[in-house]
């Protein structure tokens, strides 16, 4: 019969998983403006072990009350970077290795299980409804999407980091 882990034994299952996962995952938040987005891309970065994190434009910080509200101390976990523009930050990603890829609804993007991550991956969100800026479509190295089959056309941004976060840590899992 199945039941909830004890503190020490979800210590043990995540320290197993840490062991058997390899290469790096990066974020870019391009002009998120919702605080409770980005307190939930920032717990989520948190939990999947995201190394570093730009925040670009008007993407709050995390001392904001609002996103410290949602995020619930995971920023402490994080390396977190501020640009003012989405160039300085994909340079700046690149510059430790990454590959670049957006996630968006665009012409030319792949679906996300399709798209090459790489081990060592930034993934670039942008703003709730515009998405992701002509410029930061235009410096990607690749641009993905994540399909959907029911008749909502969108996710939320902080739902739609998710999924490619964990998508980008499944591969190094497969």
């Amino acid at each position: 019969m199945s039941r909830t882990l004890q503190p020490t034994e979800l210590k043990r299952l995540h320290r197993q998983w840490r062991r058997r996962t390899a290469g790096r995952v990066a974020l870019v938040l391009e002009d998120v403006q919702n605080p409770f987005n980005v307190g939930a891309i920032l717990r989520t970065a948190a939990a999947f072990s995201v190394e570093a994190l730009w925040l670009v434009g008007s993407t709050p910080h995390p001392d904001q009350p609002k996103v410290a509200k949602t995020a619930l101390g995971c920023e402490r976990y994080l390396t977190v970077h501020r640009t003012d523009g989405v160039d300085a930050a994909v340079r700046a990603a690149r510059d430790l290795g990454y590959r670049v890829v957006g996630i968006e609804l665009a012409t030319d993007a792949r679906p996300l299980h399709e798209a090459v991550l790489g081990p060592e991956v930034a993934l670039v969100v942008g703003h709730e409804d515009r998405g992701l800026s002509r410029d930061a479509l235009d410096v990607c190295d690749e641009v993905a999407y994540v399909p959907l089959l029911g008749r909502v056309g969108s996710l939320n941004v902080a739902a739609a980091t998710a999924v490619a976060v964990y998508e980008a840590r499944r591969r190094a899992w497969a």
